[in-house]
């Protein structure tokens, strides 16, 4: 397990962006759950930031590309609109304790 950061550095409704091993990845704090997924858009494989650890739209509610405005449910990394809907982003697996929210390496 790879350690990101710790639990109050995510706060609720909040975005992040990381790189590990050349890896970039982001996650988001929805309703108390952390959700990670690869920072790559679907349509053009892309980065989905528009600035350092912006990701969500403007109400907090989905994640948002910046390249062409394509909309993801955090829940889930469904395209729900934009040029790649029905695509999802790369889920990746994470966990969360007392000390950390921990990337979990992949095979």
């Amino acid at each position: 397990m790879i350690l990101l950061c710790r639990p109050v550095e995510l706060a609720e409704g909040q975005s992040r962006g990381f790189v590990v091993d050349g890896l970039k990845l982001l996650l988001v704090r929805r309703r108390g759950q952390v959700h990670a997924y690869e920072n790559r858009c679907p349509h053009r494989g892309i980065p989905l930031d528009w600035a350092p650890d912006q990701f969500l739209d403007q109400s907090g509610s989905l994640i948002q590309c910046a390249a062409h405005g394509a909309l993801f449910l955090i829940e889930s990394g469904e395209c729900v609109t934009g040029p790649c809907a029905g695509d999802f982003l790369e889920a990746l697996e994470c966990s969360e304790d007392a000390e950390g929210i921990w990337l979990l390496e992949r095979d």
